[in-house]
């Protein structure tokens, strides 16, 4: 059940056919998930979102960071704020796993270029409350899977691929996603968000204004030992948008978290990418023409940019709901049950 099946439509402006960061043009979302019993208890796997349908080592777009707090790792992140550029898929998985996602993409690399290798960019949540970390990683094979399946359309969510481990304010959490289209002087472009959520304190949590921590009736109490997590945060778009401008819209994702009771934990990594597709990057020359999504107006004009970045909270807010309600009660190691949120909760709050 998605957010909307509840006939709540969180913010104003319109999502996109499938609701989904693959709305924008090109890009594609694959996920593999990595579950078994012995000899340890592994609940986690692996997301990979291509920015187009060509090779962006080859033809790179325009990409920018965020980092709203830093408990985390995207590797390859220096590189994309050094040039604006990005020239990697995004793989997302387990802490334990960095280092199998970015050898995986090197590997995928190697068999489909003739030339160099790319610097990988994997960004990681920990998933160590449900997935036993003494165990393996997610294999290399799980992760070229996802490579290799990565397609447009629907993308599922809550506990699939990278998010199967994740928690959610003390409920399951995982993969959400959500779209937005935005008309800016009668041209139509489409933002995306996908996020790979596993934040939050149980009395943090405020779903379409409410505190829900002090809800009648009561929630259930949060489980011990749940740790205060990570978010993984990725905007897509196909709006015309400079690296400069794209670090803003990425800031923006932290907003629309905070409208779900985000506050950013001190043990949290809360980590952001923003890319636009609009432009395919040649690094061996300079582009003879830039168009961008203009920045700076008359002072009686609203800036075109307070479009993409309410596009960027909404759809945030949304595929926090979205991966609250799509993820399913597991269990994992040493017995350890994150629930699913009990969507009655849901039905008398403000739409």
């Amino acid at each position: 059940m998605r957010i909307r099946e509840l006939g709540i439509r969180p913010g104003r402006l319109p999502a996109g056919p499938e609701n989904a960061i693959t709305d924008v043009p090109g890009v594609r979302v694959g996920q593999a998930t990595f579950w078994r019993d012995a000899p340890y208890v592994q609940r986690s796997g692996a997301t990979v979102i291509w920015p187009h349908e060509d090779d962006p080592y080859v033809q790179p777009v325009y990409a920018a960071s965020h980092v709203l707090n830093g408990y985390g790792i995207i590797t390859g992140r220096a590189a994309i704020d050094e040039r604006g550029l990005l020239a990697s898929p995004i793989v997302l998985c387990n802490t334990r796993s960095v280092g199998y996602g970015y050898e995986a993409v090197l590997r995928h690399y190697r068999r489909t270029a003739a030339g160099d290798l790319p610097l990988p960019v994997v960004a990681e949540c920990d998933d160590g409350y449900l997935n036993d970390n003494r165990g393996d990683a997610v294999p290399i094979e799980l992760f070229e899977a996802a490579l290799q399946s990565a397609r447009g359309g629907p993308v599922i969510e809550g506990a699939v691929g990278a998010g199967t481990g994740m928690h959610l304010f003390g409920f399951k959490g995982g993969i959400g996603t959500a779209s937005r289209v935005v008309l800016l002087d009668g041209q139509r472009y489409v933002l995306g968000v996908l996020l790979n959520t596993n934040f939050g304190r149980r009395q943090q949590m405020v779903l379409r204004g409410r505190y829900y921590g002090d809800a009648q009736p009561r929630l259930p109490d949060e489980p011990a030992g749940v740790s205060e997590g990570s978010c993984i945060g990725v905007v897509a778009t196909d709006a015309p948008l400079l690296p400069h401008q794209l670090k803003r819209v990425a800031q923006r994702i932290g907003l629309g978290l905070a409208r779900a009771g985000s506050v950013g934990n001190d043990g949290s990594g809360e980590l952001f990418l923003a890319f636009s597709t609009a432009q395919k990057i040649n690094p061996s020359r300079r582009p003879t023409s830039v168009a961008s999504v203009e920045g700076t107006v008359g002072p009686s004009e609203p800036s075109p940019l307070n479009m993409i970045f309410e596009a960027t909270v909404e759809a945030t807010e949304e595929a926090v709901l979205n991966a609250l309600l799509q993820a399913t009660t597991t269990t994992g190691r040493d017995g350890h049950v994150l629930s699913a949120f009990p969507a009655g909760m849901l039905s008398g709050a403000p739409g």
